[in-house]
């Protein structure tokens, strides 16, 4: 952050020290004018002059009511116009104290609404010229007098031109946030949408066949002693209902693959005890990864067991497709209690996907180990790279006795 930017910073954050400093420079403005004079003996000419003390004075009680402007503006308005108005009558040579109620009406102007402000506005330019050519010692054609209706209309627009602008950046901020929100709700709507048509599947495939199963089952248990032949049928068709069923689940649940994913493995799911093979082929993929463990001796239950090792699986394939080619990743296994945690760090400068993003890595993780009643957190470490922490329990038959059936 630059310098200046942090000076904007901490005056945001001190709004009335920033008025304290515009009041300064607004006195110094106006004293410095106070000296001048644009009328020479051959027309207009600039000469200096010296201001009378009421206008000396009337100009630092202007200037001083500015620093609360933001608090009370319309107070700090309607005194900075009663000052500028006193000068106007009273002032000879005339000083340029109107300057204190053109900031004023700007501020008036900026905070409230068109219709206020051209009330406000409108007065305001009345009431200092009129009195300016109507009362005060200059004649009613003078550039001052006209100087003063012009600040003052100058004052009124540039508020209300800020007020407008404020409020079309608030409302476009307004539109993405709810937008934001809406196609997120939509997204949460439609995955709870296609989770209960596949639940609904899958509960209509498995129902139906294991159904069919039970009675052949049962008809085969009866009938094996006296009649063979009829016991073979009963279990050929328990053959064929579970072959069904098989292929019915594939088809359904591979409704939630992602184009291009693996075909489903016939071998026994994978764990840790594979950890160094999984570590090894992203260590021959040009990756370096150091793996600590603090687990020996730990058995898991089989869901448990595959979800710590698909966690680290996809924890390393993030690392490997988004952290830079000079990433080092580093696994760490450790028990503790009746948990084991699993965390996976990575020093890459690349950006790791969210899930709000289309991370479906890190959905797929998020959902496997809520599943098991355990946690997982993810996100940017401080001085760059990526974490993923899961815990999950090591006995999870609580978490599965909670789970519908």
């Amino acid at each position: 952050m630059s310098t200046l930017e942090r000076v904007r910073q901490r005056l945001k954050a001190h709004p009335m020290a920033l008025d304290a400093m515009l009041a300064a420079g607004v006195l110094v403005c106006m004293v410095a004018g106070s000296f001048v004079d644009p009328h020479g003996k051959d027309g207009v000419t600039w000469g200096l002059r010296s201001p009378d003390g009421l206008s000396l004075v009337l100009i630092a009680l202007g200037a001083a009511a500015l620093v609360l402007r933001r608090r009370a503006p319309r107070t700090v308005l309607a005194f900075t116009g009663t000052v500028s108005l006193v000068e106007s009558v009273t002032g000879d040579p005339r000083a340029p104290v109107a300057m204190s109620a053109v900031i004023a009406l700007y501020t008036v102007a900026s905070t409230t609404d068109r219709p206020t402000t051209w009330r406000i506005g409108l007065l305001t330019m009345t009431v200092l010229t009129g009195a300016a050519m109507l009362a005060g010692p200059l004649p009613w054609y003078a550039q001052e007098n006209l100087a003063i209706f012009a600040w003052t209309g100058i004052g009124a627009t540039a508020g209300d031109a800020v007020r407008s602008r404020r409020a079309f950046v608030q409302a476009i901020r307004e539109r993405a946030e709810r937008a934001e929100r809406t196609r997120e709700e939509e997204a949460r709507r439609r995955v709870a949408e296609e989770r209960l048509r596949i639940a609904r599947d899958l509960h209509d495939v498995v129902a139906h066949h294991i159904a069919l199963v039970n009675v052949q089952a049962g008809v085969a248990a009866h009938v094996m002693d006296k009649r063979p032949d009829q016991a073979k049928e009963a279990l050929a068709h328990v053959r064929e209902a579970s072959r069904s069923a098989l292929n019915e689940l594939r088809a359904t649940v591979g409704l939630l693959r992602q184009s291009g994913d693996p075909e489903a493995p016939t071998e026994p799911a994978p764990g840790l005890d594979r950890l160094d093979e999984l570590v090894g082929t992203f260590r021959n993929a040009g990756l370096r990864v150091e793996v600590a463990r603090a687990d020996h001796g730990t058995t898991l239950p089989a869901a448990v067991d595959l979800a710590a090792y698909r966690v680290i699986q996809e924890a390393l394939t993030n690392v490997q497709k988004h952290a830079g080619t000079e990433a080092k990743a580093e696994v760490s296994v450790v028990r503790v209690g009746p948990r084991i945690e699993i965390t996976v760090l990575d020093d890459g400068a690349g950006e790791h996907p969210v899930p709000e993003g289309g991370g479906h890595g890190l959905l797929g993780m998020r959902e496997r180990v809520t599943a098991l009643r355990g946690t997982l957190t993810t996100g940017p470490r401080y001085g760059g790279g990526f974490r993923v922490h899961a815990i999950l329990p090591v006995d999870n038959r609580s978490g599965a006795e909670g789970e519908p059936g």
